[in-house]
């Protein structure tokens, strides 16, 4: 697609990012922040919409595709890509930008709204929990917690070794390709293939998770509940869009309740659709998008 340019950027964060830019650059920003195991092309459908009105920034987030991928977990706590997203805004001269983040950049946009509130002028999340009630979910929820399972696997060390053996090929066909419909992800194996094979990508983009301090709990253990779970949780104070696939198998719509009394400003929309929605169900989810931003 040729709606938008990829562009390298050294960041003061001490790494570089490939970035798909379009639009008016004097334009208001918006920043697209993908999630595992993919890139900035998450957004393909959304870009070019979105750029009509928009100055559209989505980056290949550290660790993926051809983006730098520093070593070590500790490289890859949250505060990190946090760190390279404020930094990304400032090398556009963006001091405030509506942030859009699906998956772990839905992750990242609620700790960056949480706690740059003054950079983060309206926030859009698509299929991914807020924190507060995704860690509440898998001490009170049995099925979120189990749907949650495949993160314990991923922190696995020894996961690494056993997908260079099976090869990516099959690691995408047995895992990925699972999960999302055959037509459209057919089309697309060779470049998530071609991004995965690089130098270290898979081990960087598995370390997202294993930097989390999201506690995943076993099926059969009963762990200690962390005190901070029944307490107050700060308000986001800024309009934030909650777009959700209500078919997603890995984070269910029990991540849906509860956000009104967190989000005073809060629109929800649900979508026929599992996980990947920004582009399973790319209409809606750029209606949904637009739609909001213009009211």
């Amino acid at each position: 697609m040729s709606a938008f340019e990829l562009q390298r950027i050294a960041l003061s964060t001490g790494v570089e990012l490939d970035v798909a830019t379009a639009g008016d650059p004097a334009a208001p920003a918006i920043i697209l922040l993908h999630g595992f195991p993919e890139s900035h092309r998450t957004w393909r459908h959304q870009i070019p919409e979105l750029a009509k009105t928009h100055f559209v920034i989505a980056p290949d987030q550290r660790g993926f595709a051809r983006s730098s991928k520093p070593e070590g977990v500790e490289n890859y706590t949250p505060d990190k890509p946090v760190g390279d997203l404020l930094a990304l805004a400032t090398h556009f001269g963006k001091d405030r930008f509506v942030l859009v983040g699906h998956d772990w950049g839905g992750a990242i946009a609620w700790m960056a709204a949480l706690q740059h509130p003054d950079r983060v002028e309206r926030l859009v999340i698509v299929n991914a929990p807020h924190p507060f009630i995704f860690q509440k979910s898998l001490y009170d929820d049995i099925e979120q917690r189990a749907a949650s399972q495949y993160i314990r696997a991923f922190r696995n060390p020894a996961l690494d070794e056993q997908v260079a053996a099976m090869g990516l090929g099959r690691f995408f066909d047995t895992s990925f390709a699972k999960h999302v419909d055959p037509a459209l992800v057919a089309s697309e194996r060779a470049a998530y293939l071609d991004e995965w094979g690089q130098p270290g990508a898979i081990t960087a983009m598995l370390n997202w998770y294993r930097a989390s301090a999201i506690v995943v709990p076993a099926m059969d253990e009963t762990p200690a509940r962390p005190a901070f779970l029944d307490a107050p949780f700060p308000p986001l104070r800024m309009p934030v869009l909650v777009i959700w696939g209500m078919r997603d198998t890995a984070l269910l719509p029990v991540q849906l309740e509860g956000l009104d009394a967190l989000i005073p400003d809060l629109s929800i929309v649900q979508v026929d659709a599992g996980h990947f929605v920004p582009w399973e169900k790319p209409k809606p989810v750029t209606d949904a998008i637009r739609e909001w931003l213009a009211a």
